[in-house]
């Protein structure tokens, strides 16, 4: 049984396979974004096909049985569209920007994809050497690789601590039929949400998705391992770098946590942008990063907190003690009222400046449909931050950045004395 829920420019409809699709009607605009996600990734692999999640998104753009790999390349771009997708420790997203009366061929398009793509071995053959040297490139930027890294520390013998790219060795012998099963199990109805946020008619949304999508099977819900294994403390890679690279982090909230606006706005403060206490104290008052920042991500059952700074080899100590000394200071004193007035605002600006796209929105669509099942208005979500007190950011500090439950990673010049 098909049923919609509508909440004024918000509509959610669930179709009886229980594949959800919801947008958001912007009137003002002439474009449209949609969004495919598919509640898979990273986490859902088995040590052996470590990567087969990010080679099926790779592999869908290759041909189909009606479309070949320059077909749908072409399809969106010849109308000034455009087709991309991205795969995640949780999420696979296929999406489009089109403008509003292309929103059909947008779908069809994406349908025509997510059911019907050949994965052709010769195809394969070539788009594993593109992985591979995907794989090389994140290797030769250590400030990438260092997060490939942390989630290894973070997460020990844990596919969330898997890299998203696989291992060469894994990519160079995945077979098609691998494949193939990988998306029976998890490519189905019920793991699928379509949003759409811009000039769009949900009605018609609704109608045109449930033609294309509903020769998928559902299958069981989704199995979710939590991480069973305790972080490690420590680890020190050596590389042909000219600076060294810390992550320095733990293990924090899930997305549904309560606490969730405090820690955004600790986040804020600690680490997000130029007038942040990390950015002032280390690269503006003592010269010793150029890039240094904090950052979040909340999953299906916990999260992450961490930092980066690359900085001189020979400074690396003095810099880390520094990092040490501001999360002493989170968890020991009580942030000003100004200072918190000041965060606050900085992040409402920042979250209201994000949300004037329709690709934001959209994304935001799917998230909140995803990890919560309801939609949060921008609203009660201003109203959350605003709420955010100094002694809430202290405790959660002090809960967070406890000295046993830090992680630290490392990747330094191979030259470094010990």
């Amino acid at each position: 049984m098909q049923k919609t829920i509508d909440n004024s420019d918000h509509r959610k409809t669930v179709l009886p396979g229980g594949l959800r699709i919801v947008s958001e009607y912007i009137p003002h605009v002439r474009s449209v974004s949609l969004g495919v996600w598919v509640q898979t990734g990273t986490r859902d692999e088995l040590p052996e096909e470590n990567g087969v999640s990010h080679f099926i998104e790779h592999m869908m753009f290759k041909g189909t049985k009606r479309r070949k790999a320059s077909d749908i390349a072409e399809s969106l771009e010849a109308f000034g569209g455009h087709l991309n997708a991205f795969t995640g420790k949780e999420l696979t997203c296929y999406y489009a920007h089109i403008l509003d009366e292309h929103l059909p061929l947008a779908i069809d398009v994406l349908a025509d994809m997510l059911t019907d793509s050949v994965f052709d071995p010769e195809e394969m053959a070539k788009e594993k050497s593109v992985i591979i040297e995907e794989i090389n490139s994140v290797e030769d930027t250590p400030e990438d690789w260092i997060q490939d890294l942390f989630m290894r520390d973070l997460f020990p013998q844990h596919a969330l601590g898997f890299s998203t790219l696989g291992t060469r060795e894994i990519i160079g012998t995945l077979q098609r039929e691998q494949q193939f099963d990988y998306i029976r199990r998890h490519y189905t109805q019920n793991r699928l949400l379509v949003a759409a946020a811009g000039n769009v008619r949900h009605a018609d949304l609704v109608a045109q998705v449930g033609e294309r999508f509903n020769v998928l099977p559902s299958n069981g819900a989704r199995v979710v391992l939590p991480p069973l294994t305790k972080s490690m403390p420590s680890s020190v890679t050596e590389d042909k770098c000219s600076q060294t690279h810390i992550c320095l982090g733990t293990l924090a909230l899930r997305f549904d946590d309560p606490r969730k606006f405090v820690l955004l706005v600790l986040n804020t403060l600690f680490g997000g942008g130029m007038s942040s206490r990390l950015f002032q104290t280390i690269r503006e008052q003592h010269g010793l990063a150029y890039s240094v920042f904090s950052f979040q991500d909340f999953l299906i059952d916990t999260g992450v907190f961490g930092v980066y700074m690359g900085t001189d080899p020979d400074r690396a100590e003095q810099a880390t003690a520094l990092l040490r000394r501001e999360l002493s200071r989170l968890r020991e004193e009580r942030i000003s009222a100004g200072e918190l007035e000041r965060t606050i605002n900085q992040l409402k600006g920042s979250l209201m400046l994000g949300l004037e796209s329709t690709s934001s929105r959209m994304s935001r669509l799917a998230k909140m449909e995803i990890y919560l099942g309801e939609y949060v208005t921008l609203d009660d979500v201003c109203s959350g931050i605003e709420s955010v007190t100094a002694e809430q950011i202290n405790q959660l500090a002090q809960e967070l950045f406890a000295d046993e439950r830090m992680t630290s990673t490392i990747i330094r010049p191979a030259n470094q004395q010990t």
